[in-house]
């Protein structure tokens, strides 16, 4: 593999030359040479692209594919290829799938099925056996395989005394737990958020209280044990501002927020339509510019697509029965361009790897080349021709969207869109 990036923008704070518009050359996974007017004396293929900017590869952190046992959802093969021309060169895959990801062999079953991908899969384990937050799940065994985190995907742990144990007992291997926050009994049958729109639309609705309540508990028992806790796709002010103080008190937390609660709120809900119903709900616009705030602050650490494929048939329902969850992979970017700054993306799409403790390599020669191409400037209306996952439940059809992704450069691979 030679290649020469042609006339590239480097957008990376920890590289020497960050906002500078070079040649990059790339030999065997690795960058040679990177400098104005690079001569091709390797025989390289070049690349030349509109407007190329070039940043460290991106990473989600909370992907849902379906393999094994939902593949008419996603499959890891496709599922890859779109994270890849997407912008990902690495994801975390939730363990939602049947059966759930809650054993070592289930582990090795994705790892396998990944292997030789541009984009790099890391599997999250079940925190407890099947999901189901009665017992805890082989979780020193997972991480032994290859598991980067534990968590139940979008299941609140009801048992705090579990999620004590759990806080406690992975501090022996340095594992992170992920704890999803939805007090079950508070949320009750609701569909969206409490508030005008629900009230309006006749929707039972979910209090922000049921976020924040399960927060603050969590909060108590991480100081209580020590360790490392995640919490995913936090939606409230209320939510933000506790993490902020509990960050303050120096506890080793960290957040991230949905593509779909920063540019998105309840009042698109007003069509019935169940692309928009998702897990935590779409808030209100006060709770958005305070998630947005809460970026730019550093308070929240990473975005995430929150990337969860659902089947037409549990999708194309009455809004009270459909499932939750929207894809998000392909239109990811080009969302977070309508409402945040170039820099701030790149930042909050790799400051994940950090806290995964996945490798994270600058932009300099010598290092490894895990890189992400895209254009910031171009506008376009994102329709169905862009999804390119196997199923079409976007929250984001028919929204204009700034910014194209033109591939990866990973694992010895170039992927172009």
């Amino acid at each position: 593999m030679k290649i020469i990036i042609r006339g590239a923008k480097i957008i990376d704070s920890k590289s020497p030359f960050h906002n500078q518009t070079l040649d990059i050359l790339i030999v065997d996974g690795f960058i040679k040479k990177i400098g104005k007017s690079l001569p091709n004396s390797e025989n390289a293929d070049e690349i030349k692209l509109d407007n190329l900017h070039v940043s460290q590869g991106w990473f989600d952190s909370s992907v849902s594919f379906g393999e094994p046992g939902y593949e008419d959802r996603e499959t890891i093969e496709n599922g890859l290829n779109t994270a890849s021309k997407s912008g990902f060169t690495a994801i975390a895959l939730q363990p939602n799938s049947f059966p759930i990801i809650d054993n070592q062999s289930q582990v090795n079953f994705v790892l396998n099925k990944a292997h030789g991908f541009a984009t790099q899969l890391f599997p999250i384990g079940a925190l407890t056996k099947e999901s189901e937050g009665k017992d805890m799940a082989e979780l020193y065994d997972m991480k032994k395989a290859g598991a980067i985190a534990f968590g139940d995907y979008n299941r609140s742990l009801d048992n705090a005394n579990l999620l004590k144990i759990a806080l406690q007992y992975v501090q022996d291997f340095d594992g992170l737990v992920i704890a999803f926050a939805q007090d079950e009994k508070i949320k009750g049958n609701g569909v969206a958020n409490e508030g005008i729109v629900s009230t309006q639309l006749g929707l039972k609705g979910i209090p922000n209280l049921a976020e924040e309540l399960q927060i603050a508990r969590n909060l108590f028992l991480l100081e209580y044990t020590g360790g490392k806790l995640h919490i995913p796709t936090i939606s409230t002010a209320k939510s933000m501002q506790l993490i902020k103080e509990a960050k303050a008190k120096g506890l080793n937390v960290t957040c991230s927020v949905a593509v779909h609660h920063l540019v998105l709120t309840d009042s698109t809900l007003e069509g019935f339509d169940t692309r928009y119903k998702v897990s935590p709900p779409l808030r209100t616009e006060t709770d958005r510019k305070a998630l947005l705030k809460g970026i730019k602050d550093g308070t929240i650490d990473m975005i995430t697509s929150d990337h969860n494929p659902i089947d037409i048939e549990h999708k194309k329902m009455e809004f009270d029965t459909a499932k939750n969850g929207t894809i998000g992979l392909e239109s990811a970017f080009g969302a977070l361009m309508t409402v945040i700054p170039l820099e701030t993306i790149i930042e909050k799409l790799t400051a994940g790897k950090a806290v995964f403790s996945i490798d994270s390599n600058s932009i300099d020669e010598g290092l490894k080349a895990n890189l992400t191409l895209f254009n910031p400037e171009t506008k376009s209306i994102f329709t169905k021709s862009n999804i390119l996952s196997k199923s079409k439940n976007s929250a984001f059809l028919g929204m204009e969207i700034k910014g194209k992704v033109y591939g990866i450069v990973n694992q010895r691979k170039i992927i172009l869109a």
